[in-house]
């Protein structure tokens, strides 16, 4: 049975530190399960693409942080909704979708961007 409290934690864990943090190596090693499976296009499947992509991206992109605007569990799945804050201005709304193990670990993921728009016809925000 899955532990949703704990799923959540791990991941937003995982998320800060891989991303905020700068650090996907130990967010890998304390997080990931044994094996990582990746659906973004960009992002070779596996721990050691993800961590050569988000070691360069930290390298390129100093400052960028995330903020998790909530997080949503339902079996063995964990949703993100968050807040990407890029350098120079750029900003995306963000879902992550994580797979854990029965031991909480993350297994899988799947993500879904949007650049924030300049203008929008409400005033409801992103988030």
């Amino acid at each position: 049975m899955q532990d949703l409290d704990l799923n959540k934690r791990n991941v937003v864990a995982f998320y800060e530190m891989m991303f905020n943090a700068c650090d996907p190596r130990k967010a890998i090693e304390a997080y990931a399960g044994g094996d990582y499976i990746q659906h973004n296009p960009h992002v070779e499947t596996g721990k050691e693409g993800f961590i050569a992509y988000f070691e360069k991206m930290a390298a390129e992109f100093p400052g960028k942080r995330v903020v998790v605007k909530r997080a949503l569990a339902e079996g063995d799945h964990v949703i993100l909704h968050c807040h990407q804050i890029w350098p120079e201005g750029l900003e995306y709304a963000g879902i992550d979708i994580f797979r854990l193990d029965d031991n909480g670990k993350i297994v899988e993921h799947w993500d879904v961007l949007q650049e924030m728009p300049k203008t929008s016809a409400h005033e409801n925000g992103m988030f």
